[in-house]
């Protein structure tokens, strides 16, 4: 029988009436068999996220405040919800646990978990489903770090006796007992790792968007929606700030060869974005898969005179990164010079110390830093085989005028970044969409 692991976000479990759309979707496909819940998201505009709320519940009780008015209303969320559903089901016990809990400062990541389980709970109850809690079946190691043979095996087990089952999202736990989140995405990585403990035929995000776009709508006016895009492709686009999946979501599911489809609660008659391992098809009338940018970049310029016949020049200059915990984006360079991309969020504070390590190791004749740089990635697994694709993508942003400060592409013609100054990076953006997506 066919498999699928179906995760929802916050958006998607925010109040009574997303539950019952959700129950719909769930229950319209026999093969759903397994649910990864969020905590209840923001039901309109002003309004709070409760892992937000928990969070600041937390920071309250550090502080020596009286919680119990605040806690009040985020107990309030599930009761309602609750009672809007019709459920006969009294959570009050765990509300009073949790808030104890709290007050007796069992940590920061248990308060922030407690959203993911209650709403699990209460999901796993209105679907007639079993509840599996994440802090039986989703292990760290000592070190904080993910324990992926572990938590493969000890869900595989539990999972493999149950016909259906709800398991919270975002949390897990540490082998002295005390529970742990995972950092960004955090249900959208245990929706990931479900599927692959069950060998899962699909793994079904449901968010509140029609899968991944072609650029960001909030720069690019109704952009299209991507109906394929590989995890290679993905980890571009994410790279440079796509958000609708966290690339630590994908690894899981990529090792083990399933696919994602991110698809949309409010509309799930829409097809989504299919997100498969590799793909030879492409779209030819658009050759390109989508642009995203991203602000916040500096650039290290370094001069030399035959630079190229130094033995050891770049890795002297990449030790000086090295030695201060510095990764870099970039290396674009030319016979006598050498370019570095870092964020400059890296460089803060550290600018002169760095310099300085560098021009010990290499001698420089020049080494200069300068702030303000955009990048730009555009992926496409059909620029390969376009002609004049980069052609095209030059002309598009030189036609606005906007200055290209840096380009590199890869030897696998997957994607082309280009550096441009932040103030031109939504005009570059816009240009290169509209030079390949004709209206």
């Amino acid at each position: 029988m066919e498999m699928k692991v179906v995760k929802f976000g916050g958006s998607s479990l925010a109040d009574a009436a997303h539950f019952r759309q959700v129950a719909s979707i769930v229950k319209a496909d026999p093969a759903r068999r397994c649910v990864v819940a969020s905590a209840p998201g923001k039901r309109f505009s002003g309004d709070e996220k409760v892992t937000d709320m928990l969070y600041r519940c937390y920071e309250m009780v550090r502080t020596h405040e009286d919680i119990s008015e605040f806690y009040a209303k985020i107990a309030a969320r599930y009761t309602s919800i609750i009672e809007e559903l019709g459920l006969d089901f009294d959570i009050s016990g765990e509300l009073d646990y949790i808030k104890n809990a709290i007050l007796h400062h069992s940590g920061r990541d248990f308060a922030a978990s407690r959203g993911e389980y209650l709403n699990s709970l209460i999901l796993a109850k209105y679907l007639g489903y079993g509840f599996v809690d994440a802090e039986s079946v989703v292990f760290f190691k000592e070190d904080g770090s993910y324990d992926e043979e572990k938590t493969n095996f000890e869900m595989g087990k539990a999972l493999s006796s149950m016909k259906n089952a709800v398991i919270p999202g975002f949390y897990g736990i540490m082998p002295n007992g005390t529970i742990k989140t995972f950092s960004r995405g955090g249900s959208d990585v245990t929706g990931s790792i479900v599927a692959k403990a069950v060998e899962a035929d699909l793994y079904e995000n449901w968010t509140d968007v029609s899968g991944c776009l072609m650029a960001d709508p909030r720069i690019v006016k109704d952009p299209l929606p991507i109906k394929s895009v590989t995890y290679r492709e993905l980890r571009e686009l994410s790279y440079m700030g796509a958000s609708v999946l966290h690339e630590e979501a994908i690894f899981p599911v990529r090792n083990a060869g399933i696919p994602i489809n991110i698809r949309n609660t409010n509309d799930p008659s829409a097809p989504g974005t299919m997100i498969v391992a590799n793909a030879t098809e492409y779209d030819a009338k658009h050759i390109i898969t989508g642009v995203a940018g991203k602000k916040g970049f500096s650039v290290i310029t370094i001069e030399k005179d035959m630079m190229n016949s130094e033995i050891g020049f770049g890795r002297k200059v990449l030790e000086a990164l090295e030695d201060n915990d510095i990764s870099f984006e970039h290396l674009p360079s030319g016979i006598d010079t050498m370019s570095i991309v870092i964020a400059t969020s890296e460089l803060e504070g550290r600018c002169e110390k760095i310099l300085s390590n560098m021009n010990r190791r290499v001698h420089a004749d020049s080494i200069v830093i300068d702030d303000g740089l955009a990048l730009l990635a555009v992926v496409g697994r059909g620029m390969v085989k376009a002609k004049g694709t980069a052609a095209r993508v030059f002309d598009a942003i030189s036609g606005q005028g906007i200055n290209i400060r840096m380009i590199d592409q890869g030897s696998s013609e997957l994607s082309i970044i280009i550096g441009v100054e932040e103030g031109d990076l939504e005009r570059a953006m816009e240009a290169i969409y509209k030079e390949f997506v004709k209206d």
